[in-house]
């Protein structure tokens, strides 16, 4: 059985984003799938997610809403996760077939190269494909001293890199950044629409914009940054973005 799993809480990423994330996958996995949501409310999710509890990790306060809760899913057991699970992120979009997730580099960890940190063996998890229990000493070590690894690691995402050992990444191409890969640079970014490339098979919108402002054309930022900080609207998001299957 191949799982999606995503993780949502906080107000940050309503239900409707969970919610379209699966009509994407529908659209784009050939059944049957197993797609599970860890969350801190499961009100509003559609009856095709599986939704569970958010897992426990030892986290100071100040971080309990922030990336570091998605060390979570590293321990075992969890959720009857078993087999090749794919994470997504819940501001991602899904633009193609996603089987090839699931046969690239067969049991390796494998997660999509941080766009800001090209060649530099850094991940990024928004999209990475694991199985269950085989890399539980992320989560052990992290819950047996918290503060050393919160003091050593920026991110979750760097300890991720630092600490699992062997890690492959998607092929390029694959895995893409709206903001960083597919908005052309300034000056262009004034003139030329943001394009979605055959090959994509997920967009990830991290920080701003959001989904729908991108696919609007709205990049909140503040005023001294709005010269750069600009896109034209990109409606293949909003194509991309629905609750259709």
């Amino acid at each position: 059985m191949r799982t999606i799993l995503c993780m949502r809480w906080g107000t940050r990423y309503p239900a409707p984003y969970v919610n379209r994330l699966y009509a994407g996958v529908a659209r784009h996995l050939e059944k049957p799938f197993r797609f599970v949501c860890l969350t801190d409310d499961p009100a509003g999710l559609r009856p095709e997610v599986e939704a569970h509890p958010l897992p426990p990790i030892s986290l100071p306060e100040a971080l309990t809403q922030s990336p570091w809760r998605k060390l979570s899913v590293w321990q075992h057991p969890l959720a009857g996760l078993e087999g090749d699970v794919l994470f997504l992120d819940l501001d991602m979009i899904v633009t193609g077939s996603l089987a090839p997730f699931f046969t690239h580099r067969p049991g390796a960890f494998c997660v999509a190269e941080n766009w800001t940190q090209r060649g530099r063996q850094a991940a990024n998890t928004s999209v990475f494909r694991f199985r269950p229990g085989m890399h539980a000493h992320l989560y052990d070590r992290f819950e047996a001293d918290p503060g050393a690894v919160l003091a050593r690691y920026r991110t979750e995402q760097a300890y991720v890199s630092a600490e699992i050992g062997e890690m492959a990444f998607w092929p390029g191409g694959w895995a893409l950044s709206f903001k960083h890969d597919l908005v052309p640079p300034f000056p262009q970014n004034w003139w030329r629409e943001p394009a979605l490339p055959k090959e994509a098979r997920v967009v990830a919108f991290t920080g701003r914009p959001d989904i729908d402002e991108a696919a609007r054309g709205e990049w909140p930022a503040r005023w001294y940054k709005k010269v750069y900080k600009h896109a034209r609207p990109a409606p293949w998001a909003t194509a991309h973005w629905r609750d259709d299957i």
